[in-house]
């Protein structure tokens, strides 16, 4: 009845199918871009974690310098940070600058020590060359691993030798060791950085004992459970600093990286203008739609009303196909919406600049609690839109409108 084709001066047709697009564009644009920022906000959170870690402890005397203050490891401490709720792995690192150089060139770099108990599992997927050092249980690896962008400009390839210089008490030190792979994170300010090489080579250097580090490196199973965990582990370190005559520094990787993480933050007002856009957008499709339908059926609104039917009875078959239309346009919104994030998730075909947004493409995380309350909030806004234009049918008098034309 409202969608007969024979009427050639019928308009209500067009103007729904463009409010069913709208709704559906609507909540395609806010699925997209609520997947895409979650899923950038993760993975740039994983890259950073995977590079530092969670929380970091390090001797109050370190300063924020690369050139670290040894720090005294008692041999329990690393498995009662363990034990502490929601800790998932602890490893001891350090960190030293220094030079590599060439017969062509030279490069300052960050020397950052590795363990036994290093976990390699996030550098692992970006090694493009060469293999993983290996460590040995006597003596301290003398190889190192690199990141491609440096092997690039030092013209250094798996298996190179090169020459590192150090500084100690003004003293300078030489170590020859050997390239064993290169990787490429995507995060240049880590790849333009830091070389990884045998924890025990900086000891060395130091001139630290064995029982000592530049400091440990946290992870934790759930970021969101990072401030109580980070609170728990202050708490165990204050005791444990007290008991040993040592100090603990703890930061977070909030801490350590404040403008990454504020920049993220920001990401969420953009989409909330989008939210608060596409809502918008829709609800005004909706309302153009309803209001010609309206128009278009005076005749039949006033038949209805000279045969009794009241204003409540003639606005609910409004609403009713309003509604209607409302979930046709949300089902195709869904299709739309997840069916291009399941492709972008799948064949990664937008890509990116890593040098900008430290990942190669588009990332996207579909959290199917934010797509149960995008439908339902596109539902309720787009329902209490149509709610004003509805109350139109209430204005229409039988008499004038059965004459209408």
């Amino acid at each position: 009845m409202f969608f007969k084709t024979e009427d050639q001066k019928q308009v209500s047709r067009p103007a729904v199918r463009i409010a069913t697009l709208g709704i559906a564009t609507g909540l395609a644009v806010m699925l997209i871009s609520v997947s895409v920022v979650v899923g950038f906000k993760r993975q740039v959170e994983k890259n950073i974690v995977g590079l530092s870690s969670h929380i970091q402890v390090t001797s109050y005397q370190s300063n924020y310098s690369y050139e670290m203050a040894a720090m005294d490891l008692p041999e329990q401490l690393p498995e009662q940070l363990k034990s502490v709720p929601g800790v998932r792995h602890v490893q001891r690192f350090s960190t030293k600058p220094g030079i590599i150089k060439t017969e062509d060139s030279f490069q300052t770099l960050v020397f950052k020590g590795f363990g036994p108990d290093f976990d390699w599992n996030f550098l692992e997927r970006y090694l493009l060359e060469g293999n993983l050092p290996e460590l040995n249980d006597n003596l301290p690896s003398t190889q190192v691993l690199l990141s491609a962008e440096i092997a690039r400009r030092l013209k250094l390839t798996p298996g190179d030798k090169l020459l590192c210089y150090f500084t100690r008490d003004e003293q300078l030190y030489t170590r020859q060791w050997e390239l064993c792979g290169t990787f490429d994170t995507h995060f240049a300010e880590f790849d333009k950085t830091f070389v990884l090489v045998d924890d025990r080579q900086i000891v060395r250097l130091n001139a630290w004992d064995s029982n000592q580090a530049g400091g440990l490196e946290i992870f934790v199973d759930d970021i969101r459970e990072l401030p109580q965990v980070e609170s728990d582990v202050y708490n165990l370190l204050f005791q444990t600093g007290n008991l040993s005559g040592n100090a603990y520094m703890v930061q977070s990787v909030y801490d350590l990286n404040p403008d990454l993480f504020g920049w993220l933050d920001l990401l969420d007002m953009n989409v909330w203008l989008i939210l608060v856009l596409m809502i918008f957008v829709s609800g005004f499709n909706m309302i153009s739609g309803l209001l010609i339908l309206i128009l278009e059926r005076t005749n039949l609104i006033g038949m209805l009303k000279a045969m009794g039917a009241d204003n409540v009875s003639v606005r609910k078959v409004f609403l009713y196909l309003s509604s209607f239309l409302i979930v046709r346009g949300m089902f195709w919104g869904n299709v739309i919406g997840l069916g291009l994030c399941s492709l972008q998730y799948y064949f990664r075909f937008l890509k990116l600049d890593p040098a900008v947004y430290y990942i190669d493409a588009v990332p996207v995380e579909i959290n199917l609690g934010y797509v149960v309350l995008l439908n339902l909030g596109t539902l309720l806004a787009s329902l209490l839109m149509i709610l004003g234009p509805s109350a139109l049918v209430a204005r229409i008098t039988p008499v004038k409108a059965i004459r209408f034309d």
